[in-house]
């Protein structure tokens, strides 16, 4: 039987009743954690329209937390400001594309990534289900409050205005993208390609591609923990933060994407509160969501809302 249209699929996942309150409390604790930044300017990676920095911060359970951290040479304050997200495999890009066209850029690179992993360094395969089967350890928790403090960042920076922060991130980043928004809103626009983390159970189901075979592979070993396993992916899914964004947002998809099935970017999509949103659907294309046409959507999309 063929499977039904993306945007027509419904997920079966629900939303825990203390959803709300656990991230509440999680980011209730991370705030009381000093930011402690480090900027140290990178002359070598530095030219002469951009200055290139390198970046430390505290998060939560004592990780320090690294990034790259561009700004336009020559231009005062205040700058709109770009967060990145990384992908699964992908380690930070230094954003001097963003910072050329007046963005205060900051690459983002959470535990387990380079410069970021000599505290916690689970591997990849290995992030998605380290200690999966609780909530309050689960590998994503910090995870995702690192990549909310990186917000936190770019909002001390004096350079920065911070009425005028975005986040943008595709794959795991796009995943990200949604729960950074969701938990920071001060976020004023965001955009999400082809978005991981949403809808882990259902993805299992529709792609055996990875990393969600990561899951898969271990339910096969610990099937008795498969109820633990849904209870705790049911706090960290996307499809359940979708409901806090009220900023501007673009969604892409790729309709024939082996990897983010795309039936879960719309089921994260149509929970989205915020009244300007709009997903894009190509078709013809996979992971990559036709990202070489979709850059200039994005593009015009922070132009609009973020005016640098």
């Amino acid at each position: 039987m063929a499977r039904p249209a993306a945007d027509q699929y419904v997920s079966k996942l629900r939303k825990p009743d203390d959803f709300d309150d656990f991230w509440d409390d999680v980011m209730d604790r991370a705030s009381g954690i000093p930011l402690n930044p480090e900027v140290v300017h990178d002359p070598l990676r530095s030219s002469d329209d951009v200055d290139v920095y390198t970046v430390h911060y505290d998060s939560i359970d004592s990780v320090r937390i690294s990034g790259w951290y561009s700004v336009p040479r020559g231009r005062s304050g205040p700058l709109p400001g770009i967060l990145h997200v990384p992908g699964y495999i992908m380690e930070p890009p230094i954003l001097k594309s963003w910072s050329k066209k007046g963005y205060a850029a900051f690459s983002a690179a959470p535990r387990g990534k380079l410069r970021s992993n000599g505290q916690f360094n689970p591997g990849y395969p290995g992030l998605l289900t380290h200690r999966i089967v609780d909530r309050n350890t689960y590998g994503y928790r910090g995870f995702y409050v690192d990549a909310c403090r990186a917000v936190d960042f770019l909002e001390g920076r004096d350079e920065v205005d911070p009425a005028r922060i975005g986040v943008t991130g595709h794959s795991q980043g796009g995943g990200l993208a949604i729960t950074t928004t969701a938990l920071r809103p001060q976020v004023r626009a965001a955009t999400s390609g082809a978005p991981y983390l949403c809808d882990f159970m259902g993805s299992i189901e529709l792609t055996d591609s990875g990393p969600y075979h990561e899951i898969r592979d271990y339910l096969r070993m610990h099937p008795d923990q498969r109820r633990a396993v849904e209870e705790t992916l049911a706090y960290f899914d996307g499809v359940n933060f979708a409901h806090r964004i009220t900023c501007p947002i673009i969604v892409s998809v790729g309709l024939q994407d082996s990897t983010c099935p795309p039936e879960t970017g719309y089921a994260m999509f149509r929970n989205i509160s915020s009244t300007d949103k709009r997903i894009y659907g190509y078709d013809g294309h996979g992971h990559d969501a036709n990202q070489h046409e979709h850059a200039a959507v994005i593009d015009e999309f922070f132009r609009k809302h973020l005016a640098p």
